[in-house]
């Protein structure tokens, strides 16, 4: 094709029909070319004529409907005979308007666009997009992209000679979600993704990985690309290496501790977190005053992230537990004020930092309880570690009960200190929030852990575009994750979905215009996805690229291993021991 032919260029054998009929997102093809009809499937593109020689309103076709009817026959009746009548088919097809295309656009030749620019007109002629003129017309959707935007995801199902290109920044920028069910290559499409992201120069992507299938990204031998931390286990507390990620208790805010270890049931509820929220702030403003911290000493609130000592908290608190009040008259003594009122609490309190699961938090090194410290981490979290931009994070030996704080804590962090950071000096971060259910509940499912994590989240959802701060969820059960959360996702990668319930997620998702195109979800085959969003012009069915280094998560061969391999007594004891440990061991 020269720079000046047009990408689309239709015979009288490619003349589907005529526009019969149009409402604001979809026409109505009354076919005359049966022999196409015949070709015709649900999501093939078809081309309407616009109201110049030089524009196409494209559509993907939704229905195709062949229906009898009777009519006169052609051959007279004999004498005194009534007229015959036939059954005469009528086939129809229904489209959903796409975008328009015009062989010139001003200086520009062969250009899509999103949208309809006008409405087709009744009896315009509908042709098909098929055959040489759907690979010319796949190959112009991405060709305007610049080099540096390009982000390749595979190669369009209806063309597999034409690359699938999405638009890196779009695809980033305004929030992502990438869904499907197990076993659907959810996991591919992540590492593949993150694989691209690797060959720019300073990725800044954050992996939260709840089963730490993506450690194989982090392989040097392998070819691996990211740097992999682990957020501490039981085993790691003695003598942590430096891949452990610690979050100390100090960095949680009021809200997020209280949902912890306060129980608002309790009748003493209230006076518990008056006497917490008192003592906390007192100690973070003696710990202030220690470091000669005199200005954030003026400014500071009791959810600032300053060290302060645990012990000291429960001193302070069993003080005022036990603690006797004057009577009047100045005669023998009485109840304090919160003599007994804080014994549960305190309790609680005590239970938590026993449990050495929690050891990440409240069992930290002692140069994690420094003033510096924090710094010394976020930059190693949001920097670039040496061409190492993206960072995966094992959280798969986080207790599930209090995994909704962990994550939600540190993403709360990240965005505050992006917040805070001054405009020009902000480089862009995104969160890849992988298995997003497990801590982005829906909002009425949520319990006082959940809703935390939620609150953080929901928050970068709404406002993280404007200061360079993003999420991509990750997720095999949409209807279980958080709808505001989702509703702000302006890209989806969607694999095979046979769940109606999800399904119908992504429905309530997409434009109306759109929406037939999720009726294919539940076809599609592994390694196969329905791109919507901004970051495409046109919504398409992909073929995945398979990542150069995969996770672990291949879903194993069940029947061909009972055949082969069998179990193995030796770390099936070895499991046993990690179980009463809390610490998985090492592989022989």
């Amino acid at each position: 094709m020269t720079a000046t032919s047009a990408a689309l260029q239709f015979a009288e054998a490619d003349l589907l029909g005529r526009v019969s009929s149009v409402d604001t997102s979809r026409v109505t093809v009354d076919v005359s070319n049966s022999v196409l009809l015949t070709r015709l499937g649900i999501g093939n593109l078809i081309a309407i004529k616009g109201s110049t020689e030089r524009e196409f309103l494209i559509a993907f076709t939704e229905r195709v409907t062949r229906s009898l009817g009777d009519a006169i026959s052609d051959e007279l009746p004999a004498d005194g005979d009534d007229l015959p009548l036939i059954a005469v088919p009528t086939d129809m097809v229904r489209g959903a308007l796409i975008g328009t295309f015009r062989t010139i656009d001003g200086e520009k030749k062969n250009t899509f666009k999103r949208g309809a620019d006008s409405f087709p007109q009744i009896d315009r002629e509908c042709y098909v997009v098929e055959g040489a003129n759907l690979q010319r017309f796949m190959g112009i959707l991405g060709a305007d992209y610049s080099p540096n935007e390009r982000l390749k995801l595979g190669v369009f199902v209806a063309d597999r000679t034409a690359e699938a290109i999405a638009s890196g920044d779009k695809f980033f920028q305004r929030h992502a979600a990438i869904l499907g069910s197990t076993g659907s290559g959810k996991s591919y499409a992540v590492a593949l993704i993150l694989e691209r992201a690797a060959q720019l120069k300073y990725p800044n992507i954050l992996v939260f990985d709840m089963h730490g299938e993506y450690a194989p990204l982090a392989d040097e031998a392998k070819g691996g690309f990211a740097t992999r931390l682990r957020i501490a286990g039981s085993g790691d507390l003695a003598a942590p290496s430096d891949d452990v990620l610690f979050l100390p208790y100090w960095l949680l805010n009021r809200d997020e501790m209280l949902s912890m270890i306060l129980d608002r049931s309790d009748q003493n509820a209230p006076n518990q977190a008056s006497r917490f929220t008192s003592h906390v702030r007192a100690l973070k403003h003696k710990t202030l005053e220690a470091e000669g911290k005199e200005d954030v000493a003026k400014t500071f609130t009791v959810d600032s992230p300053i060290p302060y000592s645990m012990e000291n908290l429960q001193q302070l608190l069993c003080k005022d537990n036990t603690d006797k009040a004057l009577r009047a008259d100045g005669k023998g003594e009485k109840a304090g004020e919160w003599e007994g009122k804080l014994t549960r609490f305190i309790s609680r309190m005590e239970s938590k930092l026993d449990d050495r699961r929690y050891g990440f938090m409240f069992a930290p090194p002692g140069t994690a309880n420094t003033y510096d410290w924090l710094a010394e981490q976020i930059a190693k979290l949001l920097g670039s570690n040496g061409g190492k931009g993206i960072k995966i994070i094992d959280f798969s030996e986080v207790p599930s009960d209090v995994l909704p704080v962990v994550t939600g804590t540190l993403a709360r962090l990240l965005y505050d200190v992006q917040f805070w950071m001054a405009a020009e000096k902000r480089t862009p971060v995104t969160l890849l929030c992988d298995e997003a259910h497990l801590y982005l509940p829906v909002h009425d499912d949520a319990d006082a852990v959940q809703r935390q994590a939620l609150g953080a989240f929901e928050r970068i959802a709404k406002e993280g575009r404007k200061y360079g701060f993003s999420l991509l969820v990750v997720s095999q059960r949409p209807s279980d994750v958080s709808k505001t959360i989702l509703s702000q996702c302006n890209n989806f990668l969607s694999l095979r979905l046979t769940n109606d319930t999800d399904q119908n997620v992504i429905k309530r998702l997409m434009p109306d215009s759109l929406a037939g195109l999720t009726s294919i979800l539940p076809l599609l085959d592994t390694g196969e996805a329905l791109m919507l969003g901004d970051a495409v012009l046109l919504p398409s069915r992909i073929r995945l690229d398979v990542p150069a280094i995969v996770p672990d998560s291949a879903t194993r061969d069940f029947w061909k291993e009972w055949g082969t391999h069998a179990p193995d007594v030796d770390a099936i004891s070895l499991a046993v021991e990690s179980l009463r440990s809390q610490t998985r061991g090492k592989p022989s």
